[in-house]
């Protein structure tokens, strides 16, 4: 049992699990679209999200990882039967050497589990699988096209939940988009023929997450592990070879000071860590370094919450509050919009966490990571419309002049 009992040990626990997520090298991955490949093999999966107040949350995930990459890779993987479309704990981009094991939860949906709908119109379902295997791939654009003053077959909203009906069961897979537009066609059509479709264990799955998780994460923990997994095999199969591996010497637990216990693999604690630039990341609320919320209060002491699903006179920090990522700590959160019309990204409100100390070097990291990020946005200004006073601020004010 390692006790994570002073600073230094609380420091390189958190590096070990940003380095696990590419975040403390500008170039982990590699740059470009062999860059983003690389990037979601590694961590696993990429969520999706509609939300666009700034750049997509897929896009945004990659950009915070990978140098050049530009929006349109994701596409281009999708297009390329590198990654698929499916349910990780949300909408995700999954890497297509995980295929088999997205099969369990389509064949839970098939047994009637419910994801979205209760009711799902089999006949509609079914004749719309005829339609796409006789005329080809079909767009939810398509649908739309063909909505009637009545409702009737192709009334739009039963045959938008058939659709998604047919693809979370499995029976279709999206083989392309155009923005958020997805084009749907039948999964022997887009599955290439050299993928493992053969569905997992409830054993396989297990090792299989465990595995993902220890290379994305580095450190890890049951909960963790089955994040929004309500599998009950499942969990228990996780938490048995959790304890093997304690057991059998492959792993070791961790236990931090208020007492709640992780584990890694035996002797990751002490491998030696890069140690580039400090550099600031901004990152998307989506993040897979940030998502599960009780997990990164536990290891980094940063209590967040997007608060876009959060009333208004509620919010603390605003409607789409960005986490900042200073070498090895979360030390802020930004809350921002790009306005694509004028090309301006607006800085609403900056908050740094308590005991920050803005030094020059932060503020040169924060001004580098903005130029960046307006570069990602395709705005070519930036404004700083909150009323915080600070050095950060100011100097956004100073580079809104020189943009």
């Amino acid at each position: 049992m390692i006790e994570i009992t002073n600073v230094d040990d609380q420091k390189r626990l958190r590096r070990i699990t940003l380095a696990a997520q590419g975040l403390l090298q500008d170039c982990e991955f590699g740059d470009g679209l062999s860059g983003a490949l690389n990037a979601v093999r590694h961590i696993g999966y990429v969520q999706l999200d509609t939300i666009s107040v700034v750049e997509r949350a897929h896009h945004h995930v990659f950009f915070s990882r990978v140098p050049d990459f530009t929006p349109l890779m994701t596409d281009q993987l999708l297009a390329d039967r590198n990654v698929f479309e499916y349910w990780s704990h949300a909408a995700a981009l999954i890497p297509m050497s995980d295929f088999r094991f997205s099969l369990p939860y389509k064949h839970a949906i098939q047994n009637g589990k419910v994801h979205w709908y209760k009711n799902c119109d089999r006949k509609l379902m079914d004749s719309l699988l005829e339609r796409i295997r006789l005329d080809g791939p079909l767009r939810s654009r398509d649908l739309e096209n063909l909505r009637t003053k009545r409702a009737g077959w192709w009334d739009w909203k039963p045959a938008k939940k058939a659709l998604e009906q047919l693809y979370m069961e499995g029976h279709l897979m999206v083989s392309g988009r155009e923005g958020f537009q997805k084009t749907y066609d039948l999964t022997e059509r887009v599955l290439p023929p050299s993928v493992n479709s053969t569905m997992p264990t409830v054993d396989e799955f297990a090792n299989h997450l465990l595995e993902q998780h220890l290379r994305c994460h580095g450190v890890v923990s049951q909960k963790g592990i089955t994040y929004l997994r309500k599998n009950a095999d499942l969990r228990k199969a996780v938490k048995r070879l959790l304890s093997d591996g304690v057991r059998n010497n492959t792993l070791e637990e961790l236990r931090l000071k208020t007492g709640e216990r992780y584990v890694m693999k035996r002797g990751a604690f002490e491998l030696p860590l890069s140690c580039g630039a400090k550099c600031l990341k901004i990152l998307s609320p989506f993040d897979n370094a940030v998502i599960q919320r009780d997990r990164l209060k536990s290891l980094f002491g940063y209590d967040y919450q997007i608060e876009c699903y959060v009333p208004a006179a509620k919010r603390r920090f605003g409607y789409f509050c960005l986490p900042l990522l200073y070498d090895d700590a979360l030390v802020g959160r930004m809350d921002c919009k790009a306005h694509r019309k004028i090309h301006q990204l607006e800085i609403k409100a900056l908050h740094l966490e308590e005991g920050v100390i803005e030094d020059e070097m932060l503020v040169e990291a924060f001004v580098k990571s903005i130029l960046k990020f307006c570069q990602f946005q395709q705005c070519d200004s930036v404004v700083f419309t909150g009323g915080i006073n600070n050095h950060l601020c100011h100097a956004l004010n100073e580079l809104s002049d020189c943009l």
